[in-house]
């Protein structure tokens, strides 16, 4: 077995994994970036190592400086996690090299299924159905756009060494080709240093169903079961549940068997995900589901089939690593009750799901379900990486008791000043099509605007945050631990929010919300959302930028400028592209206008709030 462990990876899952090596008697060892020094998997591992600079390309994706902190600390193993190098062959190979144990797959395994195109191929002559598409070696504009006209549009345009949702579009016409093939390769290119890409007939009512797999050095292969992840925004899974609402029995034994069959192809070890793609327009049905991709690694909504099934996924990729068989058989395999998992967010979707970063001054959960989280009150949301906060995780005896005990955690989620997506959450899991498992991967798209909580508080969070403020001066409530209302005094409160004043008598019924009173603040916290009021005696100092005015959302590097100082551009029309938290962040025109001022040039690392440019309004007439 497995003495001492490193864990190549931060956050929630590098916790999650030294939670489960503890257990086992197994030492860890944590590497962290200078963004990370204080960072809770730091301080729970036995041992932590520093390996270099916040920005990843230059600590945790470099394989070099986890090998070493390895040797340096006498461990064993390397577990890396999922996202970072976790599906590198080149770092599995050298910890191999190194007289290391890999916990993870072999690297020809990972190579096999590294690239989705050369995947697909290898699937074809597993007998595994895939989607029908182009491949190709010719990645030319015109040989691509050829490809989509045969196979009809709407297309999806994916990077063949892609995951997560980067380097990919979908494209409903002709005309929008060109743009969309641009800003996948350029992403992809960024992402995974290779801008190729195959393309995929985009199918109606689609569903993302993956199978979690699992193989161990002899030679057995298992199932536990399938997912459904269908529930996403721009390609990034929000809300997974095991088991598939709606899978009868025959559908599940053939998609798991063709996903044991794709996994014994590549002669796979450790823990897999065969991801499909299900034409659900009439159900699911056998023969309307295609392979997508494998992941050779652990997944991030792993937890769900640790619930349903009981097995800790992190303890059998350690024992397998080890060389000890699979611990169960099929046959002693089965699903008990529905998991669902939601992924909580530091980002704000009233504007656009742009990260928050900053001290989690206030952080709780209530107590209920499964929480897997890399941060505590006090810690802090990195720019540099990820911004999850942590994964929200209930089980139930059937998926209503699923989704009443999701509902009860993403409604008490209390976080502040940072931002997160709790409240939309909530709404999606409310939402009457998800209690209906009325899915398909489009379902928030469709509904994005229903599931934006507004920012502005309503008339009864007023009330709330004015009986909040006077029950504390009349019942000398510690300000600092937070309180539920249960009762209102009859006294006059002034309240700002958002430029808005008012007076109220804070005579609010009893209310599900809890609040927090941080010096002439209060902080409101209802249904997941976290709403703020100043006493209007309070000089807010706040500045207020010209209309005009382009301003950075965030930290990040400049990767496109459109526009030259005195250009006429039209509103809505983009200006710069700035990536930051592994996305991009299209800048656009407020208003018909001319550009002034261009402070940004392409490859530049900006600060939030910085003035990038100012859109001078066109003179009317």
């Amino acid at each position: 077995m497995i003495s001492k462990l490193l864990i190549a990876n931060r956050g929630e899952i590098a916790c999650r994994i030294i939670r489960t090596a503890r257990a086992m008697g197994i030492a860890t060892v944590a590497v962290y970036s200078d963004a990370d020094a204080k960072a809770l998997h730091v301080r729970q591992a036995d041992e932590a190592v520093h390996i270099g600079p916040s920005p990843a390309a230059q600590s945790y994706l470099v394989g070099a400086k986890i090998i070493a902190a390895a040797k340096e600390t006498g461990a064993d193993a390397v577990h890396p996690g999922y996202g970072f190098l976790s599906e590198n062959a080149g770092l599995a190979q050298a910890v191999i090299d190194a007289g290391l144990i890999w916990v993870g797959p072999k690297p020809s395994s990972i190579e096999a299924m590294g690239l989705k195109d050369a995947a697909k191929k290898l699937m074809r002559a597993a007998g595994v159905p895939v989607t029908p598409g182009y491949e190709g070696e010719d990645q030319s504009v015109e040989r691509l756009k050829k490809e989509a006209e045969a196979i009809g549009y709407p297309v999806l345009i994916k990077a063949v060494a892609g995951g997560g949702g980067k380097g990919m579009r979908k494209v409903d016409a002709a005309a929008d080709f060109a743009t969309a093939l641009e800003s996948c390769k350029r992403e992809a290119k960024a992402s995974f240093g290779n801008d190729e890409v195959l393309l995929e007939k985009w199918i109606t009512s689609p569903r993302h169903i993956e199978v979690q797999v699992f193989g161990d050095s002899h030679g057995n292969v298992v199932h536990l079961f399938e997912r459904d992840c269908s529930l996403q925004r721009r390609h990034q899974k929000v809300i997974e549940e095991a088991p598939a609402p709606g899978m009868d029995e025959a559908t599940r034994e053939a998609i798991c068997a063709a996903a044991v069959r794709a996994a014994k192809a590549v002669d796979y070890e450790g823990a897999g995900t065969i991801e499909f793609i299900a034409d659900a327009s009439e159900g699911l049905r056998a023969d309307r589901i295609f392979f997508m991709e494998m992941n050779t690694r652990l997944q991030v909504e792993h937890p769900v089939t640790e619930e349903i099934t009981g097995v800790d996924l992190v303890e059998w990729q350690l024992r397998v690593a080890s060389g000890e068989p699979i611990p169960l058989k099929q046959e002693e395999l089965s699903i008990n009750g529905w998991a669902m998992e939601a992924r909580l967010y530091a980002e704000d979707p009233a504007k656009g799901f742009l990260p928050s970063t900053g001290r989690l001054e206030q952080l709780e959960f209530v107590d209920a379900g499964r929480v897997e989280t890399g941060v505590e009150e006090g810690d802090s949301i990195s720019p540099f990486y990820d911004p999850m906060v942590a994964k929200l995780v209930s089980w139930g005896s059937s998926r209503d008791e699923a989704i009443a005990g999701l509902n009860a955690m993403t409604s008490g989620v209390e976080v502040w000043p940072v931002r997160t997506n709790a409240g939309f959450l909530n709404r999606a899991i409310s939402d009457p099509d998800f209690v209906l498992a009325n899915l398909d991967t489009g379902f928030i798209g469709e509904r994005l605007d229903s599931l934006v909580p507004a920012s502005e508080p309503d008339e009864e969070i007023w009330e709330t945050a004015a009986a909040f403020v006077l029950f504390d001066e009349s019942d000398g409530v510690d300000a600092l631990a937070g309180f539920r209302l249960n009762a209102a005094p009859r006294k006059l409160v002034a309240l700002s929010n958002g430029g808005e004043t008012r007076v109220l008598a804070g005579k609010g019924a009893l209310s599900e919300a809890t609040g927090l009173l941080v010096d002439e603040q209060v902080i409101v916290f209802e249904a997941g959302m976290a709403y703020d009021f100043s006493l209007a005696t309070r000089d807010a100092g706040h500045h207020h930028a010209h209309d005009g005015d382009i301003i950075a959302p965030m930290p990040g590097k400049v990767i496109a400028v459109d526009v030259m100082n005195d250009d006429e551009v039209k509103a809505g029309q983009r200006l710069m592209v700035l990536e930051a938290m592994k996305m991009e962040h299209a800048l656009t025109a407020p208003f018909d206008g001319m550009v002034r001022d261009l402070a940004a040039a392409p490859g530049a690392q900006v600060q939030v709030e910085a003035l990038l440019c100012v859109v001078e309004p066109a003179e009317e007439g």
